[in-house]
């Protein structure tokens, strides 16, 4: 399944035992399977092995491109299928535009091989003997054609097998986040690694998804087995946990509707997956577990602690009772979800391999100075991001900043027609106070708008939330599922209007349904960023 390996047991076959010298030359692109395309003109050296011995003089100078004329000799002798001796009619030309000019010695003494896979052409293989040796037999060109029969369909195997590899990688890679998200206060990062051996994709994923509040969901999650219809349940899997996070739902029943939506698909494939959600305002972390390996954090302090989550069954079983835990997140603690590959191998069980990464944590942290997310995630591989590895290997790092409480305000408010009103007192306020007066005007007169929307159609106290990251963040929350759509008012209208307000005047905004009824947001760019929007 080898390209080299093929190619170097074809030398050591024929060298010294058969011949003296073997000289191999490839097409570029090797043409793959029963595909059908323009035939690949150039010819690569791709393996030499032994050296004549003692003769009469023979350059043998085996060029390392070539680029054989379609209608010529060697094209239409490779294209013939057939070993020809170097002395035949004919052949002395095609020799030479492989060998060099002076390349066919005296008498029998060279065989050129044509390597004819299952439907194409892959190159050729040359075989010469030296002086102090008989010349080639009748026989001995069955030898050859023998040997160059085998040696192509090893060849057109471990082409096919490299392109399935590819192709299996790039889908893989494909269903995998392109990026991460920068939200305010946490900083992401992530590897992704397929197996060494095997060119089927295998169902390991790994997500990180914005909430409202600012809060993130992480995600992890290995579907068993490796084959195209574990990537494709991956992949449904992955679109159902997008989802179902956007309903912002708690973790726990974000893994039962998936397990709900596993029986749904009518597959036997299982899946394990670890939910958890960080929220930067309150430093909580909040994960449930659905049959993954625990998560793993490294504190500020270096100290490195293996979370107890209970795991429930896994996704597809179908007996649901999963559980919720709630732990602190200190700012400067990193969170590792990974898939079993990076802990587990032929020689090492699930706890001596989580042992052994908690150790590698430690010595990347023992340091004065926080060390780097990425090199962090380099040290968690260790030596498998480098070495043949048994299963594919998903990791996401999570380090937790938060966002500081003088940055925070938050307020809830009766649905009353005055609270418009008292919600612009409180912007004012708050924004006089974080030297954002230049955005007071606009933002007043957004949170009105959104406030008075939400009065409309609420029943229990709103909510007001301003947030000073990056970003001013104003978000206005409601038990009222009734998601609001912009329209476009007419003159006669008097009402309709505030979305396009908002519209108009944000940088972003949006509403999200959650599970105690929507939020509506918006965001403005800070003083002296406004050109970046």
């Amino acid at each position: 399944m080898n390209l080299a390996d093929t190619l170097a047991e074809l030398c050591r076959a024929a060298v010294p035992a058969f011949a003296d010298a073997a000289f191999v030359h490839l097409y570029v692109p090797l043409p793959v399977g029963d595909e059908i395309g323009a035939v690949p003109s150039v010819l690569h050296l791709h393996c030499t092995e032994g050296t004549p011995r003692q003769g009469p003089a023979v350059a043998l100078h085996p060029m390392d491109v070539v680029h054989p004329a379609a209608e010529g000799r060697l094209a239409r002798l490779l294209r013939a299928g057939r070993p020809a001796f170097g002395n035949a009619p004919g052949v002395a030309a095609a020799v030479a535009e492989l060998l060099g000019p002076r390349a066919v010695p005296p008498g029998q003494r060279l065989i050129i091989a044509p390597l004819h896979g299952r439907s194409h052409v892959m190159g050729s293989v040359v075989l010469v003997r030296g002086a102090d040796r008989p010349d080639f037999t009748g026989d001995d060109l069955l030898v050859a054609s023998q040997l160059a029969t085998h040696t192509a369909l090893g060849i057109d195997k471990a082409a096919l097998y490299e392109r399935e590899a590819s192709v299996a990688d790039t889908l893989q890679r494909t269903m995998l986040p392109p990026s991460l998200p920068e939200p305010p206060g946490i900083r992401l990062a992530s590897r992704y690694l397929p197996a060494s051996r095997t060119a089927q994709v295998g169902g390991d994923w790994y997500d990180a998804i914005p909430l409202p509040g600012n809060r993130v969901a992480l995600v992890i999650g290995d579907v068993m087995g490796h084959s195209m219809t574990s990537a494709a349940i991956m992949g449904q899997l992955r679109t159902s946990v997008q989802t179902l996070a956007g309903l912002d739902l708690p973790p726990d029943e974000v893994l039962h509707h998936l397990d709900e939506q596993a029986a749904r698909l009518g597959s036997e494939h299982t899946a394990t997956c670890l939910y958890a959600m960080y929220d930067p305002v309150l430093h909580r972390l909040v994960m449930s577990n659905a049959g993954h390996l625990p998560p793993v954090l490294l504190r500020p302090d270096g100290g490195v602690e293996v979370l107890e989550v209970p795991p429930g069954a896994p996704i597809g079983v179908g007996s649901g009772g999963f559980e919720t835990v709630e732990t602190h997140a200190p700012p400067g603690a990193t969170l590792l979800l990974y898939t079993d590959g990076l802990v587990e191998s032929r020689d090492s069980d699930v706890l001596t391999g989580v042992e052994r990464l908690c150790g590698r944590l430690r010595t990347a942290a023992s340091g004065a100075a926080p060390v780097p997310l990425e090199t962090l995630c380099d040290a968690a591989l260790g030596a498998l991001g480098t070495g043949v590895r048994d299963d594919d290997i998903a990791l996401l790092a999570a380090r937790f900043e938060g966002l500081l409480p003088e940055t925070v305000a938050y307020w809830y408010m009766a649905p009353r027609p005055q609270t418009a009103g008292q919600a612009r007192r409180l912007t004012r306020r708050t924004l006089g106070h974080w030297g954002l007066d230049s955005l007071v005007e606009t933002t007043e007169l957004m949170v009105s708008e959104v406030v008075a929307n939400a009065v409309r159609f609420a029943s229990r106290p709103i909510t007001l939330r301003l947030l000073c990251t990056d970003v001013l963040r104003c978000e206005v929350g409601d038990d009222s599922p009734i998601v609001p759509r912009m329209r476009h008012a007419r003159l006669s209208d008097e009402g309709g209007r505030g979305l396009f307000l908002v519209d108009q005047l944000a940088r972003r905004w949006g509403a999200t349904r959650v599970s105690t009824g929507k939020v509506v947001w918006f965001e403005q760019p800070l003083p002296g960023d406004q050109d970046d929007g």
